[in-house]
């Protein structure tokens, strides 16, 4: 589906003055669903002893929450496509927040399963605000400064995976709890404050004034053919799966490989806030890398950080505690600029493709959801470290995709 506003430029009425805010308002979105992706990091060392999980069953939250991209993807593009963009954000951010809410019942009932529906009904508002929300960034104000636009959005939504764990690690892993009812209830303020600021949100949406977006339908659709076809675009999502699941799977385990007596032996508490430092890096990152990849290939880039992903997960998996507690936090800083490069490399080339290309990249999110669990399989049957090998096949294949995967070739017969 091609998105434009009536005249393809900067929306009538939109211009430097009164677009800015609008722009504002917006950015709250990426930094809200980034907080609250991350907050799963410190619910997931809460939930597992809480509720005396394995890591394996521990990680069906995250499997849970990532699956629901791969399950309400096409719902919410068929509900944006009735109700429009901005009723769209209006609506995911209030099941968002009925989501959010569904925690208060859970903790009440200290119900394992009636917290995974309530993962999921979070997710699918999330999931329903990424596909309302995005296409605004691009045509608020000029269209030669989209890219800009867009890098301070995924800076603030880098912002909220950075805040997410210090915040949830001081309301939640720092309490000291005497019955089961009281560790499920830590949960309820942490995620009252979240559901408020939902709802708020949804609110100024419900009013604020922004551009009118018209979908024009899909060129596939009248010209025929498939994205599917091309070889670099197919080997691209295999490498956002991957990309996606890796950094998932570490940001999921690091309270707890942080917390080993042999790592770090921090308490969970203190772990939690380490997880902002694996956050940072990736934010940090983000604006390096759109500085340094205006003036080197980002391929060059992507096999570069590539590269010192695998250095730093393999030195993780073999390398005395203290300093394998480093080299796991400091993956997150070569992880910035993966989804995006990889996301733009994937593309490349795919003309009349580009739209339903972008929908296959967008629906590999789901590899959130796998490979946590494979990972938390390895943990179980094995250790932490071991199950470190995930990732790190992860990054390997991405190295590959850099170096060669990534170069258009004929299609696929």
């Amino acid at each position: 589906m091609n998105i434009s506003n009536q005249t393809g430029k900067t929306a009538p009425g939109l211009q430097k003055s009164n677009y800015v805010p609008a722009l504002a308002v917006l950015t709250s979105l990426f930094f809200m669903w980034g907080f609250i992706t991350c907050l799963n990091d410190i619910l997931i060392p809460h939930l597992k002893g809480l509720f005396s999980l394995n890591y394996t069953r521990t990680m069906l939250i995250q499997f849970i929450f990532f699956g629901a991209y791969a399950i309400m993807s096409m719902p919410s593009g068929f509900i944006v496509s009735r109700i429009g963009y901005q009723r769209g954000i209006v609506v995911g951010l209030t099941v968002a927040g009925i989501g959010a809410l569904l925690f208060l019942p859970a903790a009440a009932m200290v119900s394992y399963p009636f917290f995974l529906g309530a993962f999921f009904v979070l997710a699918s508002g999330i999931t329903l605000l990424q596909v309302a929300a995005n296409p605004f960034v691009a045509i608020l104000g000029r269209p030669e400064t989209a890219s800009s636009r867009l890098n301070l959005t995924q800076a603030f939504n880098s912002l909220g995976t950075t805040i997410a764990p210090v915040f949830g690690s001081m309301l939640i892993l720092e309490n000291s709890f005497v019955t089961p009812a009281e560790e499920a209830a830590a949960v309820r303020l942490p995620y009252i404050m979240i559901a408020f600021a939902l709802f708020a949100i949804a609110l100024v949406f419900a009013f604020v004034k922004l551009p009118k977006i018209q979908a024009t339908g899909s060129d596939d659709a009248k010209t025929g053919g498939s994205a599917w076809k091309y070889r670099h675009l197919v080997l691209g999502a295999i490498a956002i799966f991957l990309y996606v699941g890796s950094e998932v799977s570490i940001g999921s385990f690091l309270v707890n490989f942080l917390s080993l007596p042999e790592i770090g032996g921090l308490t969970e508490a203190t772990a939690g806030k380490y997880v902002a430092f694996y956050w940072g890096g990736a934010m940090i990152g983000r604006f390096l890398g759109s500085v340094v990849q205006s003036y080197i290939n980002p391929a060059k880039v992507l096999v570069f950080n590539a590269t010192l992903a695998i250095i730093l997960v393999f030195g993780t998996m073999f390398l005395p505690g203290s300093i394998a507690m480093w080299t796991i936090i400091s993956v997150g800083l070569f992880n910035s600029i993966m989804f995006p490069t990889i996301f733009t490399l994937s593309i490349d080339g795919l003309g009349r493709h580009t739209s339903q290309g972008s929908g296959i990249l967008c629906m590999a999110i789901v590899g959130g959801a796998i490979l946590p669990m494979i990972m938390g399989s390895i943990a179980d049957e094995a250790s932490i470290r071991v199950g470190f090998i995930v990732p790190l096949i992860g990054y390997a294949y991405i190295l590959y995709y850099a170096i060669s995967g990534f170069k258009p070739k004929k299609t696929i017969a």
